[in-house]
């Protein structure tokens, strides 16, 4: 089984009018933890997307309108994503997506790649989520120390990253700082085998 580790940064949080700027990601081999291939890419944005940014959103990853001109243009990034995830052979049943958050990585992901394409091509549609993963070792947990609640830690990745001694993630967040962190915090709370 692999594991997709995905991270986004983008210029909003509603999907209907923000778009992707920075996606990346490792597949990893989930039984050994071992990496098969990483994945980063700043997307090109026009004035007009630009425009609609967010300034909360911006202030966590720092994106300017200029570094964004540096980055490649969303199809070849769609093609490059497309290419890497079909030569580790991505395919549901061998392959699970792992976000921090994946119901906001999903659908700014779904911008590059459309769903149509993700279902021909028999991607995972199984996008799991650390919080959950951490909300239920917790609860475990908390049976035999009420300090080890969810609701007492937090379940961001960086509350999870506190409970486990692990650093915050690097500011301003950078997808592939997020990805790192999210191998990190995985390998505490689940662990590879």
């Amino acid at each position: 089984m692999l594991g997709v580790f995905l991270d986004t940064e983008t210029n909003g949080l509603n999907a209907f009018k923000h778009r992707v700027l920075e996606i990346a990601f490792k597949i990893v081999d989930m039984k050994t933890g071992e990496l098969k291939e990483a994945y980063s890419a700043v997307i090109q944005q026009p004035e007009t997307v630009w425009q609609n940014s967010d300034p909360a959103s911006l202030k966590v990853n720092g994106f300017t309108h200029e570094k964004l001109q540096q980055g490649k243009k969303a199809d070849i990034v769609a093609a490059e994503i497309t290419n890497i995830l079909q030569r580790n052979q991505i395919k549901r049943g061998s392959a699970v997506f792992i976000c921090q958050n994946p119901s906001f990585d999903r659908i700014f992901f779904s911008q590059l790649v459309d769903p149509d394409i993700q279902e021909s091509l028999q991607w995972p549609y199984h996008w799991l989520d650390l919080a959950s993963m951490y909300w239920a070792e917790s609860m475990r947990k908390g049976k035999e120390n009420p300090k080890s609640f969810p609701w007492v830690t937090g379940v961001s990745k960086d509350r999870i990253a506190a409970v486990y001694h692990l650093p915050a993630e690097q500011q301003p967040h950078q997808a592939m700082n997020g990805v790192e962190q999210l191998l990190l915090c995985y390998d505490k709370v689940i662990g590879f085998k």
